[in-house]
C-alpha cells in the first residue's frame, strides 16, 4: 500500500510539474511577450508588401567560400537569408522570439532544459522534410566542426534528445540560465543528408542546401553572389515572416574599398548605402542625383547599443601587459581634434562597451553593482571603487600638452624610460615599436594624428594596411600589436561575452577575445551575466563589467554615432512603423513599382 500511495504521489507531482511548463509559441529572456499566439504579423512589417524586382548590395574585399558556419576562408555576404532557425527574434521587443521551424517551445521550470516542437510543414528546398535528426546533426556539428565561437555559445547544452521526427529536447549543464533555450531558438539548422559525405570543414563554392526564404542562384568567386526569393518557401505564410523578404533577388557586388563602392553607388552599380565615414558623408553626397531626388539621403534613429569600437591592444605582447603603459599610450589620442577635423563634429566619444544603453555604466557603483564587484577588491583595478571613468578631453587645437606629461609620467612609472630620443625599457633597452595593422584605408588618415603624437613620446609607430584575407588570418592567428577592434553588443548580453573577453577564447584562434584577456575576476562577472536570475540583476552585472573592462585600458575607445546614414536609389518604400532595434531594409522594405518606373523615367531622361 505505501508503494502504491507512493507511485500515486510521484505521478501528481509529475503531472503539476509537466502542466506548470507550457508549450508556448515565444519566449522571452524576462517578463512577458510583446505578441500573442494567434497573432498576424509584426507591427513593424507592410503585411501586403509587394514581392519581387532586384536590389543590388554592396560588399567588401572578396570571398571564397558559401559556407559561413566554419573558419575556413572568407565567406559570402547575404548566406544568413538561406537558412532557418528554430526561432526568430522581434526587432521591437529587448530579446524575444517566436516560433520559426518551431510551432511552440517548453522550458523546464528549473531551466535545466527546453523542447522544441517543429513544424511538420518545415520543408528544405529540396523537399525533404527538416525533422529533430536534422536539428541534432545541427547541434553536433557546429560544436565539433563548426568555427570557435559555436563551441563556446553552445558549450552549457549537455546533449540533444530526440523524442520523435519532430520533436526535440536539449539538456543543459551547469548553474541555471535563462538566456540558454533563446539561444538554442537562435541554433540555424542544417541539412543531415545534404552533409552526410562531404566536408563540412572544407571550403565550398557549391551553394549548400537550405531551407531560408532564399537561396543562392548565381555565383562569380570573389566578385559577386547573387541570392533569389523561393517562391514556394514553406514559411511564407507564417506570421513571423509576413511582410519581410519582399525582395525577388538580392545581389552582393563585391568593391576593394569603401572610396570605389562610393563612385559605383553614384554610378547607379548598386541601390542601397549605408554610410560609415563621417566625411564621406558630409562631402560626397552632394551629388546631382541627390538634388533632383533619384537619390534620397536621410538618417534615421538607432536604438541598438553602439558597443565598443577601438584601437584594441594585443595584450598578448609583452609591452601592453602593463596597464599603466595602455593608459599612458590612450592619451596619444586626441579624439576633440580628431572630431572636428575630420568628422565634421558628427561622433560621440565611446565611453562605455555597452553605449547607446541602459547597460552602459555610469557615476560610481550603486549597491546592485558592488553585490558583484566587492568580492572580487584587490583582483580588479581599485579605481572602479573610487572613481568614474572619464576618457581626457581636450579644447580641440591638437595641441595635448598636458596629455602628453601625463602619458610620460605613466610610462616612466611603468619602467619605460627616453633614451637617444626613443622610448625604451629600463634595464633590457627594448625600444618601444607599434604596427597599427588595418583593413580599411580610411582609418590610416585618422591613426596618422596617433602616430605623430605617440612619435612625440618616443614611440616608434608604423602603419600597416592590408588586403581582407590577409587582415583576416592576421586576425584569426592573434598576429597583430593594435588594430580597431570593434564589439557589438545587444539588449542582453549572454554567453557571447565569453568569446569577447573569457579566458578559455584567449587562445583560441578565430575568437572574438582579440585583446587576449585572461582575467579570472572578469570570467566571475561574465558568469553573472550569463545567470542572471532577473533583468535588474542582469544590468547591474553587465554595467559592473563595463567598469572593469574600461579601467584595465584594453583599448583606445573610438567613437560612435546612434543614427543610421544611409542613401538609395528612390525606387524603396517602407513600413510606417520602423523596427526599434533594426534598420530593416534587407527584410522589410520593398519596390516599390510606381517609383521604379519614374526612377526609370527619370534616369532615361537624363540621358
Amino acid at each position: 500500500m505505501r508503494a502504491i500511495l507512493l507511485t500515486i504521489g510521484l505521478l501528481i507531482f509529475s503531472v503539476s510539474s509537466q502542466a506548470a511548463e507550457v508549450a508556448r509559441h515565444g519566449m522571452s529572456m524576462f517578463g512577458a511577450l510583446k505578441y500573442p499566439a494567434g497573432f498576424s504579423h509584426f507591427d513593424y512589417v507592410n503585411p501586403n508588401a509587394p514581392k519581387g524586382g532586384l536590389v543590388r548590395m554592396e560588399a567588401r574585399g572578396t570571398f571564397d567560400t558559401l559556407n559561413g558556419f566554419t573558419i575556413k576562408g572568407n565567406a559570402a555576404a547575404g548566406l544568413r537569408l538561406t537558412y532557418d532557425t528554430l526561432m526568430v527574434s522581434s526587432r521591437d521587443e529587448a530579446f524575444a522570439e517566436y516560433g520559426l521551424l518551431v510551432e511552440s517551445a517548453v522550458v523546464a521550470d528549473d531551466l535545466s532544459a527546453v523542447t522544441f516542437n517543429l513544424r511538420p510543414e518545415a520543408r528544405w528546398h529540396d523537399g525533404k522534410p527538416i525533422t529533430a535528426d536534422d536539428v541534432a546533426f545541427s547541434l553536433e556539428t557546429l560544436k565539433t566542426k563548426g568555427a570557435p565561437f559555436f563551441r563556446f555559445y553552445y558549450a552549457n547544452v549537455e546533449k540533444a534528445e530526440i523524442l520523435s521526427d519532430h520533436k526535440i529536447k536539449f539538456i543543459f549543464k551547469g548553474r541555471k540560465n535563462r538566456e540558454l533555450p533563446l539561444i538554442m531558438g537562435q541554433l540555424p539548422i542544417l541539412p543531415k543528408h545534404y552533409w552526410q559525405g562531404r566536408n563540412f570543414e572544407a571550403t565550398t563554392l557549391e551553394p549548400p542546401l537550405g531551407s531560408g526564404p532564399y537561396r543562392i542562384a548565381k555565383v562569380d568567386p570573389g566578385r559577386s553572389i547573387t541570392i533569389e526569393r523561393v517562391e514556394n518557401y514553406w514559411g511564407r505564410h507564417l506570421a513571423v515572416n509576413k511582410g519581410r523578404y519582399n525582395y525577388g533577388a538580392i545581389r552582393y557586388e563585391y568593391y576593394r574599398d569603401s572610396t570605389v563602392a562610393l563612385e559605383a553607388f553614384k554610378a547607379k552599380a548598386f541601390d542601397f548605402r549605408q554610410e560609415n565615414s563621417a566625411k564621406s558623408w558630409a562631402t560626397q553626397y552632394k551629388f546631382p542625383a541627390i538634388k533632383t531626388g533619384t537619390v534620397i539621403k536621410e538618417t534615421l534613429a538607432n536604438n541598438n547599443p553602439t558597443g565598443m569600437q577601438s584601437f584594441a591592444f594585443n595584450i598578448r605582447k609583452a609591452k601592453f601587459q602593463d596597464r599603466r603603459v595602455r593608459q599612458a599610450l590612450a592619451l596619444a589620442f586626441d579624439f576633440e581634434w580628431t572630431n572636428k577635423n575630420l568628422f565634421f563634429g558628427q561622433y560621440t566619444r565611446t565611453r562605455s562597451y555597452f553605449s547607446n544603453s541602459e547597460l552602459a555604466s555610469s557615476g560610481l557603483p550603486g549597491a546592485d553593482e558592488l553585490k558583484f564587484l566587492q568580492p572580487l577588491k584587490g583582483q580588479i583595478p581599485d579605481e572602479v571603487f573610487e572613481a568614474e571613468f572619464k576618457l581626457p578631453k581636450t579644447d580641440g587645437s591638437g595641441k595635448s600638452r598636458r596629455l602628453l606629461r601625463q602619458a610620460t609620467k605613466l610610462l616612466r612609472t611603468a619602467g619605460w624610460v627616453i633614451k637617444d630620443g626613443r622610448l625604451v625599457k629600463k634595464g633590457t633597452g627594448q625600444a618601444m615599436e607599434i604596427e597599427f595593422l588595418l583593413v580599411q584605408q580610411a582609418f590610416a588618415r585618422i591613426v596618422a594624428p596617433i602616430q605623430r603624437s605617440m612619435e612625440r613620446l618616443g614611440v616608434k609607430v608604423k602603419i600597416r594596411v592590408v588586403d581582407t584575407s590577409q587582415y583576416i588570418n592576421r586576425l584569426r592567428d592573434f598576429d597583430f600589436d593594435v588594430i580597431v577592434g570593434s564589439w557589438g553588443q545587444s539588449l542582453s548580453p549572454g554567453n557571447e561575452q565569453r568569446d569577447s573577453w573569457g579566458s578559455a577564447a584567449a587562445d583560441r584562434p578565430g575568437s572574438r577575445n582579440y585583446i587576449g584577456i585572461k582575467d579570472p575576476a572578469i570570467d566571475k562577472l561574465i558568469d553573472h551575466i550569463i545567470f542572471a536570475g532577473s533583468r535588474g540583476e542582469l544590468v547591474a552585472a553587465t554595467r559592473a563589467l563595463d567598469r572593469v573592462l574600461l579601467w584595465n585600458h584594453f583599448v583606445i575607445p573610438n567613437w560612435h554615432i546612434n543614427r543610421y546614414r544611409i542613401a538609395y536609389w528612390n525606387k524603396f518604400s517602407r513600413p510606417d512603423v520602423k523596427p526599434k532595434y533594426a534598420l530593416g531594409f534587407s527584410d522589410t522594405w520593398w519596390i516599390d513599382p510606381a517609383k521604379e518606373k519614374s526612377l526609370k523615367a527619370a534616369l532615361k531622361g537624363q540621358k
